[in-house]
């Protein structure tokens, strides 16, 4: 939970204790969905970022939609990067770009997804790596999240 504190710590998150709570209460969950894969990045003993996701399949999207993704996207079985997080120390050296290479390598999925907070310094890094505009969702807090796809 430390990972995640203190990335979403950061501007412009500034998610805080209940925040990190509402995460630790749903990370069960998520880890039981069909497909799910996750990769972390060590220094040592100290975790430095981790990635994780879970097969969506074709025809399935996320709740609060409120940008439909073109047909072509949507009908397509999806990987979902639901976390991909790196603690300040380690950006910039190709942590990032190492764990989402290993969490995406032989995917059976033909394009994967994630939901990138707009504001985020996160999505221009994703911009520069491929990753495509398709839509937009509204979380439950009200942040309207733009949902990129990389093509597999």
């Amino acid at each position: 939970m430390e990972l995640y504190a203190a990335v979403y710590a950061e501007a412009p998150y500034c998610e805080g204790p209940e925040d990190v709570a509402a995460f630790a209460a749903r990370l069960p969950e998520e880890v039981r969905r069909p497909r799910f894969a996750l990769v972390g990045a060590f220094a040592g003993d100290r975790l430095g970022g981790v990635a994780y996701g879970w097969h969506l399949p074709s025809g399935e999207w996320f709740g609060g939609t409120v940008e439909e993704p073109p047909a072509a996207v949507r009908q397509l079985a999806k990987f979902v990067v639901m976390e991909w997080q790196v603690l300040t120390a380690y950006r910039n050296a190709g942590v990032g770009r190492a764990l989402i290479s290993a969490l995406l390598a032989d995917r059976p999925e033909p394009v994967a997804i994630l939901a990138a907070d707009p504001r985020a310094a996160a999505r221009a890094v994703y911009a520069r790596a491929g990753w495509q505009r398709c839509g937009a969702l509204a979380l439950s807090t009200g942040a309207v999240m733009d949902v990129l796809f990389l093509t597999l």
